[in-house]
């Protein structure tokens, strides 16, 4: 089987479905990094339901982890209140959902999508249902996540949020697992490489997404993704 990874868009507004295949034993397929985007995932391979916390650095599936998988992936910062645990707690790490609510519930909701004819359907049935139960999302951590994907400083992003440094830190950390400072690097990584995919030469790219030169760039990338920025930008 290939590798092939493939997202739509989900029901779930600014959430997005995605499937990977599993790979190939023994060829020459190998799974990429999945690159810190601040963002939160519910995971489902086959006869487990996992929690993929936000990332500070590349995350690199090892053995056993080889899928297929299906994933919800959530804007940053609207998974805590589905989960019911701050960011922070989750940082850097792939927990089963089992620990996060009560076992007899999961093993129920993991048969359910176990025996979907369309699992990445009923995975995405199982985020609806969590986001309906869930607090409503602040209105406030949309306006940070906003603000510093447009490029704006921490302290501009502070001002317009109406929140010190620290009670702004102490908010990032509960809703996206880190402070707004790396928040921010990752999603001007992620506006990078995004634009960069589209032919547009590093100097430029660097340019455009608020880095001072593309040496600036590459360090950047090469620090949270563990790989050359060039890398990434493969076929």
């Amino acid at each position: 089987m290939s590798s092939e990874y493939l997202e739509r868009a989900s029901r779930l507004p600014g959430a997005v479905v995605w499937t990977k295949a599993a790979l190939r034993r023994g060829g020459a397929t190998q799974a990429g990094p999945v690159l810190p985007d601040g963002c939160m995932d519910l995971l489902w391979t086959e006869g487990r339901l996992l929690v993929a916390g936000p990332d500070t650095r590349a995350f690199r599936p090892g053995p056993g982890l080889d899928g297929p998988w299906v994933g919800v992936r959530f804007r940053p910062g609207a998974a805590p209140a589905l989960f019911g645990v701050p960011a922070h707690e989750l940082l850097d790490h792939r927990v089963e959902l089992a620990d996060l609510r009560p076992t007899a519930e999961v093993r129920r909701l993991t048969e359910r999508v176990d025996a979907a004819p369309d699992p990445a359907a009923a995975l995405e049935a199982l985020a609806l249902r969590l986001a309906a139960e869930a607090p409503p999302e602040d209105p406030l951590v949309r306006a940070v996540v906003a603000s510093l994907a447009a490029g704006r400083s921490v302290a501009a992003t502070a001002a317009t949020v109406g929140l010190g440094a620290r009670r702004l830190h102490r908010r990032s950390l509960a809703a996206f697992g880190y402070g707004p400072k790396t928040l921010a690097r990752i999603l001007r990584m992620q506006r990078a490489l995004a634009l960069a995919r589209t032919g547009v030469p590093l100097a430029d790219t660097a340019a455009r997404t608020g880095y001072a030169d593309q040496a600036h760039l590459a360090r950047d990338v090469r620090q949270l993704a563990g790989t050359p920025v060039t890398a990434l930008l493969r076929p």
